[in-house]
């Protein structure tokens, strides 16, 4: 299969330029169900000529250093506007669309639409917001959600370094 990572950049992706490349970082969240939990977390995003990022994320609980979480999607930008999307599907049979904005080196984003299988066994996911913000060679990310089991709260809080 061709990689198209060697493609030219869309223009459409300047404004998240500054989120192109690989980031390694570690975590602390708490869940209504769970508890508290620690994790390393590696952040991907790449492009493949289209006004769209691609991405993966992979988490790993560092109490049992299995793996913990994994993600993988689209972040689109709508050409010649600041307004984008977030399209994921999670390995715990959930997939979501977030919609929101990049301003400089912030993005702010809020859910559209969350879905899960019928036997999903968690909380339901009802609200999520997720902000990203890079600070010279950091990038953080906050992760905010509601569910059944809570009001909208802090569920993940990550801090990155690009490798």
């Amino acid at each position: 299969m061709t990689d198209f990572r060697d493609s030219p950049m869309h223009k459409a992706l300047e404004p998240l330029e500054w989120l192109i490349g690989k980031w390694k970082g570690e975590g602390k969240g708490t869940c209504p169900v769970s508890g508290p939990f620690e994790y390393t977390d590696e952040i991907e995003f790449f492009h493949v000529g289209q006004p769209m990022l691609q991405f993966s994320l992979y988490s790993i609980n560092k109490k049992t250093n299995r793996p913990h979480h994994r993600e993988i999607g689209f972040l689109k930008i709508k050409p010649g506007t600041n307004e984008l999307a977030w399209i994921a599907a999670h390995n715990n049979a959930i997939s979501e669309i977030q919609e929101g904005t990049v301003e400089g080196q912030t993005i702010e984003l809020e859910s559209n639409d969350i879905r899960r299988k019928i036997f999903f066994d968690g909380c339901k996911m009802i609200k999520i917001k997720r902000n990203f913000k890079r600070e010279e060679d950091t990038l953080y990310q906050v992760f905010t959600m509601e569910t059944d089991a809570g009001p909208l709260t802090e569920h993940l809080r990550t801090t990155y370094h690009k490798v």
